[in-house]
């Protein structure tokens, strides 16, 4: 049995990854692939209560998912729509904090006004803490970060003062970031908060994400030693 030193993370982000290839290899259209996709989020969340993270943050869109075609984009803008539906229902049962972070340029103005009304309602709960990363892009993250701060009057900028200025200043950094599919990159995702996160890629695609499959990303963290830059 592998040594373990690490604890279980506090903080998880997740690169929702493989909907589309899911639906393909069905030959289902990829609207079925991101329906299930969004089954696997519900997993995940309640996977993630019952194993004590504190801070789940996902993948749900990127900035550069605009490029995708428009019904494919509104398909994931009513599942969207959906989810924060049902999120509005459930959220104070599980004492679940819901956070958004992402510019709101190009976003529906109903679906804006149900993710206002849905962080707002939710801001007290003191349970897990979802955070989803919609219309996100880490660049973009750190732009907004260095804007805050000119438009502050600060005229130098240390990396303290970038982390206080991003979208959840209040957030640690993720101890560990696992991506589906198989793909092994960031993609634009928590660029500034990953400097020391671990990273686990899974071949497995996001609509069969489960339990089972957290708890193994999670047992291989806890083997890992972090050092930090030290020996």
């Amino acid at each position: 049995m592998a040594e373990t030193f690490n604890p279980t993370p506090q903080h998880i982000g997740i690169i929702m990854d493989g909907n589309g290839r899911w639906a393909a290899q069905r030959a289902l259209p990829r609207s079925a692939g991101h329906r299930e996709g969004a089954k696997a989020v519900q997993r995940t969340i309640e996977a993630a209560e019952k194993m004590g993270i504190k801070y789940l943050t996902m993948y749900a869109f990127s900035t550069e998912n605009w490029s995708r075609p428009p019904e494919e984009i509104d398909t994931l803008m009513n599942l969207l729509e959906k989810t924060l539906d049902e999120y509005q229902k459930s959220a104070h049962k599980k004492d679940l904090r819901i956070l958004i972070s992402g510019e709101r340029e190009h976003l529906r103005a109903d679906i804006l006004a149900k993710m206002d009304a849905l962080v707002a309602e939710t801001a007290q709960n003191k349970g897990l803490s979802v955070n989803l990363a919609l219309n996100y892009g880490a660049r973009q993250e750190i732009a907004h970060a260095v804007n805050r701060l000119l438009a502050q009057g600060v005229k130098t900028v240390t990396p303290q003062d970038i982390s206080l200025n991003l979208y959840q200043p209040e957030m640690p950094d993720p101890e560990l970031i696992i991506r589906t599919s198989g793909e092994e990159r960031l993609s634009n995702f928590l660029l500034w908060q990953a400097a020391y996160s671990e990273f686990y890629f899974t071949p497995v695609l996001w609509p069969d994400f489960n339990e089972e499959e957290l708890q193994k990303a999670v047992e291989n963290y806890r083997t890992r030693k972090r050092r930090f830059g030290a020996i």
